[in-house]
């Protein structure tokens, strides 16, 4: 089987990116024609009578996007505001009809990403499909006086008063190629035409070690890191260690997410010795996939240890983060609401 990783982040173009070339085009041109009729009002978008910050990007997986939406929820509460979250619920149910989760939802039926953005943030979220109607159904709801969108992007049929596109120091645009020769929604010139550019960057990278922005991006990146705070335990959320001071030592590692790598980077920077477990993004954990012949610490992200809730014992720890963006961000994006 091939890595797709392999195959699209790496400098030289793949032969099998080289053979999947005229289904890019074909893609791009798609794209490129359903955006133009969005513009010109041939397909019809949705207006609302308070702001929508859609929050996306023009990669797929392994942005840094669902702690970046907690950090601007948090931030704009903290600022006065009373923020909903509208979003897909990728990893559970397909919902035709818009849902608002509740607190007692798991995520084999709304999604990891929605049950970490409700528990995390706070704030009313409505999942669906359709984005615009998910907007309709949330203010219909709750009393929100300001909507973020997650992973909204290329939702063109909901109107967005600020675009903000998360973008991987790392993993940057790969080959650069759109579905499905390369990772790209769309072209990195895009990110010209957003309100701003946040990329993620690890833990001990500086403002330097943003990606080259090129002329086509004409736009300022704001960095973003994922602070490692605690370990928590999946089956006793109450038990909690800092993440300075648990034992290092050997442990499995595991992650079902769009960038594993970075996951174990962070713990192998920590100290940790590591047997890794890569599993498909949102992967729906069953007790056999974890089913180790030791007695190890088993640790994963948090939006593993949603699913993973339910068959935990005292082995299972997740590790909380929290994003931490450059102070201009924050004042940048306050001028542009007002």
């Amino acid at each position: 089987m091939i890595n797709i990783d392999l195959v699209w982040y790496r400098k030289s173009l793949h032969p099998v990116s080289f053979c999947l070339l005229p289904f890019s085009w074909l893609f791009g041109t798609c794209a490129a024609m359903r955006r133009m009729f969005y513009r010109a009002g041939i397909f019809k978008t949705y207006r609302f009578n308070v702001p929508v910050i859609v929050v996306g990007n023009i990669a797929v997986g392994g942005t840094g996007k669902t702690p970046f939406v907690i950090w601007l929820a948090a931030f704009l509460q903290a600022q006065g505001y009373k923020p909903g979250i509208v979003s897909r619920g990728v990893g559970g149910k397909s919902q035709d009809i818009p849902y608002r989760v509740q607190a007692e939802d798991n995520a084999w039926m709304v999604g990891d990403e929605a049950m970490l953005l409700l528990r995390n943030s706070q704030c009313p979220l409505v999942i669906g499909i359709d984005r615009a109607a998910a907007v309709r159904e949330l203010l219909k709801q709750t009393d929100c006086d300001i909507v973020i969108s997650d992973d909204g992007l290329q939702h063109y049929g909901l109107w967005r008063d600020l675009e903000i596109v998360m973008v991987d120091a790392e993993r940057q645009f790969g080959n650069r190629q759109l579905l499905p020769a390369g990772p790209l929604r769309e072209r990195p010139s895009r990110l010209a035409a957003a309100d701003f550019v946040v990329t993620q960057v690890a833990a001990e990278a500086q403002q330097d070690g943003l990606p080259p922005q090129g002329e086509a991006v004409r736009n300022e990146f704001h960095a973003m890191q994922l602070l490692p705070q605690h370990f928590i335990a999946v089956a006793n959320p109450d038990r909690q260690i800092p993440f300075a001071d648990f034992s290092r030592q050997k442990v499995h590692a595991l992650a079902g997410i769009g960038h594993p790598q970075r996951f174990f980077d962070m713990l192998k920077k920590a100290g940790f010795e590591l047997i890794t477990h890569v599993f498909p993004d949102h992967h729906l954990y069953q007790p056999g996939d974890l089913c180790f012949a030791d007695s190890l610490p088993i640790i994963m992200t948090e939006k593993d240890a949603v699913k993973c809730a339910g068959f935990a014992d005292e082995r299972y720890w997740h590790v909380k983060v929290n994003a931490c963006v450059n102070e201009s961000f924050g004042q940048q994006l306050m001028e542009k609401l007002k």
